[in-house]
């Protein structure tokens, strides 16, 4: 039987006080990873989208604001390290954030002043918005039906998608890179999902993947995948084999959004890697209060 010790998510813990569409305290967050038996549970919230034209509609009906996002994400910063000292001794939690590319001309400024104003352990690289409309809202969004309709569908929409992953991981150079081609999901709802794997895709999606390489970040496996009906976690069987060519490292991410979600499908991940040639995680720990790198055994 394999240690538990890979047992570790990178990318998760959204919870209800502070992301709309989360439930669950923080801190049932935290007691659900505890009861999950991680070893290490890295929290990373989204960071705030500073613009009110990417409010999402169910944060417009309940009155939120701009304001509101970075009230919560501020009150956030301060809540995640002040439970992070309370666990110490029962499971090592990574205070971190999920970045937004938006708005197209300062998102690389707020995700470095977040970062050195906050303190925070780590960044997780994700790209949510291709032309400003949202790649895993609902296919009826308006935003996201414009933004395939400027792009010629859902093909040129994934080749955009991850020249935008590519510049986003050279930008900012995030320890993780999350949910690598969530682009697949819209694909999906789109009953198009074969878009996401022509030639044309392919090729843009290993060109992120070198960049991915090149920063030294670790890819995650986002158990996600299985949960919104795409049968695997992202990314792809192919794409976790062309990384693990490369000599990409892999992560194990959750991306909970509730207690209920924190370790769901770790083992399917799991089998997800070995399958596809990848025979140890990556992660980060804390090691006498610095953040390090660190490597379990599957």
């Amino acid at each position: 039987m394999a240690s538990s010790g890979w047992r570790i998510s990178l990318h998760g813990g959204h919870s209800g006080e502070f992301c709309e569409h989360a439930e669950g305290s923080l801190r049932s967050i935290l007691e659900a990873a505890c009861r999950a038996n991680y070893a290490v549970f890295g929290v990373s919230e989204h960071m705030p989208r500073v613009e009110p034209r990417y409010l999402y509609a169910t944060e417009r009906q309940k009155g939120w604001t701009v304001h509101t996002l970075e009230q919560l994400f501020e009150q956030y910063a301060l809540a995640v390290r002040q439970l992070a000292k309370e666990f110490e001794g029962r499971l090592t939690v990574l205070c971190g954030f999920e970045i937004e590319v938006v708005p197209p001309d300062r998102w690389v400024q707020l995700v470095e002043r977040y970062r050195r104003d906050y303190g925070f352990d780590y960044i997780v690289g994700s790209v949510h918005f291709v032309r400003d409309g949202g790649i895993d809202s609902s296919v009826d969004d308006p935003d996201t039906r414009r933004a395939l309709r400027e792009c010629g569908g859902i093909e040129n929409l994934a080749l955009e998608y991850y020249q935008a992953v590519a510049e986003m991981v050279r930008a900012v150079r995030p320890e993780v890179v999350a949910h690598f081609d969530l682009v697949r999901l819209l694909a999906h709802r789109l009953g198009e999902a074969h878009l996401c794997e022509t030639p044309r895709v392919s090729t843009a999606a290993l060109h992120a993947l070198e960049a991915v390489r090149e920063a030294g970040s670790l890819l995650e496996v986002n158990t996600a995948g299985i949960r919104k009906g795409l049968g695997t976690p992202y990314p792809a069987a192919w794409i976790v084999q062309a990384a693990a060519q490369m000599g990409i490292p892999f992560c194990i991410s959750d991306d909970s959004h509730r207690p209920s979600q924190v370790g769901f499908g770790l083992d399917a991940a799991r089998e997800h890697l070995l399958q596809n040639g990848v025979r140890e995680v990556h992660f980060l720990t804390r090691d006498h209060g610095a953040i390090v790198r660190a490597v379990a055994a599957l």
